[in-house]
């Protein structure tokens, strides 16, 4: 797909990111233009009826029996994005505010939110010059929406608020005057339309889909440098154990531990060997990263279908019929992510575990990887690090969505609380970057003390790649130097994108029957 059209094509996780990244043309196509000029036509026809319709002609939540006169409309949609524009704490990346603005604009540009063809022009002016808004990443409960980073994320719209402008944070009136753009008027119902609806969550969602991804894959291949480093078995990854047991999440991660430990020295060098077992963080690797894989897949799945659904309210299908609804609620999107976090902290439980084997100075690898230990600590403190991240991310699983708070003077009486979910679920995924990356630290020292034995290609150019950066010790240095310097290579998909490299040079089949359904499509 060359083009992506708004409103029109169904859009998936990795075309939002290509979308926001500039590697995706995005635009409003002549289908969604009559789409959205229809429903702007039907909330015109209402307010000309003068019929009652919330949020276009009523004041707004517990207000909603309130009625507004028709020369005050245009005032209520300005009033709802000043006064719902309460949040607070350190703001959101511009990333995942340009992900919101798309994701909205997708949303709105399907027909059924009487928003005006000249907002989503704006929307779209916006994204295309690269002025950003700055929204606060606290303040949302989930439910009726992502209401208060919803309405900060518009608040430049009417000339309001600060965005990301050329490297700085600025006022939007300040970067209207150098752009030479006025504020939107916004007509009957258009606030409401802006601040309804859960693309903070689901933006949020995204990144932690493409991450975890990263992380999922990245985990394998540590893991499997951990294994041959510690002179494991293969035999845990046998096609036939998994058919027994045919999770989508085993049964790759099974292959793919096959596919990175295939043609290994280290492994041929051991065969014979009188070890019965493995820890078990080494031998269900597949298991345990494989629940995690279903889990990930779960979130595509349900993430999938929130991108290409409307979720503001109320929801226009033509000036006849209109339905207050819930669809802007967030416990759709709440529930797998806080799956998701468990899942994620799973992975860097597992993870730690590993590292710890690693320095118990076993299978013919020397006490905290060093040899001259006593004067020198070696690797002993890295796990602590990496202990003090599991930990924090277990206090982090607490589910979000377990709560609800009410709101709205009891109109809003059950909230999903997703946001914190999705915010939260975020700060796991930062924390399993660097406990992956102690690993990865300590699985290259590791495999040091297996030569001249070689790996496979994908592991030995791994390791490779990762000794350009980081240097063998043979004695106590600044070891946090060099865990920064593996968390730039777990965060930066560097292994990964090695794998997949030789992969394909080489014809070596990685995802097996699951190519695409774990992916970002």
């Amino acid at each position: 797909m060359n083009v992506f059209n708004y409103g029109i094509d169904s859009l998936t996780p990795r075309q939002a990111l290509d979308i926001a990244g500039g590697d995706l043309k995005a635009t409003l196509n002549k289908d969604a233009v009559d789409k959205i000029n229809l429903s702007r036509q039907a909330i015109d026809e209402i307010v000309a009826s003068k019929a009652v319709l919330y949020g276009v002609n009523t004041g707004f939540g517990p207000l909603c029996t309130t009625l507004i006169s028709p020369e005050k409309t245009v005032e209520l949609q300005i009033n709802i994005l000043k006064s719902h524009s309460v949040g607070v704490g350190e703001s959101i990346s511009p990333e995942i505010s340009r992900l919101m603005l798309i994701l909205k604009l997708h949303a709105l540009s399907q027909g059924f939110s009487g928003i005006a063809l000249s907002t989503l022009q704006r929307i779209q002016l916006l994204l295309e010059k690269n002025i950003i808004p700055v929204v606060p990443s606290q303040g949302s409960v989930g439910a009726s929406g992502d209401l208060a980073p919803l309405a900060h994320l518009f608040l430049p719209l009417i000339g309001l608020g600060s965005v990301h402008y050329k490297n700085s944070i600025v006022a939007t009136a300040e970067v209207y005057q150098k752009e030479n753009l006025t504020p939107v008027t916004l007509g009957p119902k258009e606030g409401l339309a802006l601040i309804n609806g859960t693309q903070f969550i689901a933006a949020y969602a995204v990144k932690i889909l493409e991450r975890m991804h990263n992380c999922l894959e990245t985990a394998d291949i540590i893991g499997a440098m951990t294994l041959e480093a510690q002179l494991g078995s293969m035999k845990p990854f046998h096609p036939d154990l998994h058919k027994l047991r045919p999770y989508q999440g085993s049964v790759l991660v099974a292959h793919r531990m096959r596919a990175l430990l295939t043609g290994s020295e280290m492994l041929d060098s051991h065969q014979n060997c009188d070890r019965v077992q493995d820890p078990y963080s080494l031998r269900c690797m597949p298991q345990v990263h494989g629940a995690s894989r279903n889990a990930w897949l779960h979130l595509k799945e349900l993430l999938h279908c929130e991108l290409n659904s409307v979720t503001d309210n109320p929801i226009v299908l033509d000036a006849q019929n209109t339905i207050s609804g819930g669809n802007f609620h967030g416990q759709p999107m709440a529930l797998p992510l806080d799956y998701a976090a468990f899942a994620a902290a799973e992975i860097g439980n597992i993870s730690d575990r590993r590292t710890y084997l690693l320095l118990e100075g076993k299978n013919g690898l020397p006490l905290l990887l060093m040899k001259n230990t006593g004067i020198n600590s070696g690797f002993m403190l890295a796990q602590y690090t990496s202990a003090a991240l599991v930990s924090e991310n277990k206090t982090l699983c607490y589910p979000a969505s377990a709560d609800s708070i009410p709101t709205s003077l009891g109109q809003e009486d059950h909230v999903s609380m997703g946001s914190i979910s999705a915010r939260k679920t975020y700060s796991i995924i930062d924390n399993l970057e660097k406990i992956l990356a102690v690993e990865l630290t300590c699985a290259a020292q590791a495999f040091d003390f297996r030569r001249p034995l070689k790996s496979g290609t994908i592991l030995e150019a791994c390791h490779e790649h990762v000794r350009s950066r980081i240097n063998h010790a043979e004695e106590d240095r600044v070891f946090s130097e060099d865990i920064e310097a593996a968390i730039s290579i777990v965060r930066d998909k560097e292994l990964t994108q090695i794998a997949g490299d030789i992969s394909l040079k080489e014809k070596i089949d990685l995802n097996g029957e699951f190519r695409s359904l774990f992916d970002l499509e």
